[in-house]
């Protein structure tokens, strides 16, 4: 097992596919696509985990500064591994901390068997055993989307454009070899997340002009419990 901390701002906006495109024309000239950038976009899947009574959801559709979401991550259906997040919002800060899990531990956590992450010396491991059991986290719902990301060194900046964004909460196989998910969005939405550390500078502000007037808080999360966009 090993740990990952992040910790940077975030913004959301969801565009038309028109201006995901303009937009990452205008980008071009400043970033670097992603070293897993495929055309169409990469898979990420992820199974969100919630307490019984959906408190993450809950805390996220009412807008409180300081909140959490839990999720196993994967890449590909034959991965042998996958990532355990702990995703928390402190005021305008988004922390995100990943552990690294074996295929055969990331599928017993997937089931709701938590006794892996306790067994473990990493210190993240533990407060994640203790999250999950004492607040009674369960298996939630899977999403799945097609991602295009760009990188710029300064001030950590990545850029990614999330496509075909589709989700299910009767088939919680993280590593399915087919995914069935309900479409969340129409075809021709775009959901864009900027996320850097300390500030954007000017030329990438004014590349992301684009996306001024749609700035939102959309949760993939969200709109996979509910079917609707959290605002």
């Amino acid at each position: 097992m090993r740990t990952q901390v992040v910790l940077r701002q975030e913004r959301k906006f969801l565009l038309t596919a028109d201006q995901a495109l303009r937009c990452e024309r205008d980008l071009a000239p400043f970033t670097r696509p992603d070293i897993y950038n495929v055309p169409g976009g990469y898979r990420v899947r992820s199974l969100y985990f919630d307490t019984f009574l959906d408190k993450d959801y809950w805390d996220k559709a009412g807008g409180y500064p300081t909140r959490r979401k839990m999720r196993l991550r994967s890449y590909h259906p034959d991965s042998g591994y996958a990532q355990l997040e702990m995703k928390q919002k402190e005021g305008k800060d988004q922390r995100k901390r990943s552990l690294s899990l074996e295929r055969d531990e990331a599928e017993a956590v997937a089931r709701g068997d938590f006794a892996c992450l306790i067994q473990s010396k990493d210190p993240f491991a533990a407060e994640c055993y203790g999250v999950l059991t004492t607040e009674g986290y369960l298996p939630k719902v899977v999403i799945e989307y097609r991602r295009t990301a760009y990188t710029l060194p300064t001030n950590s900046i990545r850029i990614t454009f999330d496509r075909d964004i589709r989700a299910t909460g009767s088939d919680l196989d993280l590593f399915a070899r087919e995914f069935t998910g309900t479409p969340l969005l129409p075809d021709f939405h775009v959901i864009l997340e900027v996320k850097y550390n300390h500030f954007l500078p000017t030329f990438l502000r004014d590349a992301l002009r684009v996306t001024d007037e749609s700035e939102s808080a959309a949760s993939k999360y969200a709109m996979g419990r509910v079917g609707k966009t959290v605002i």
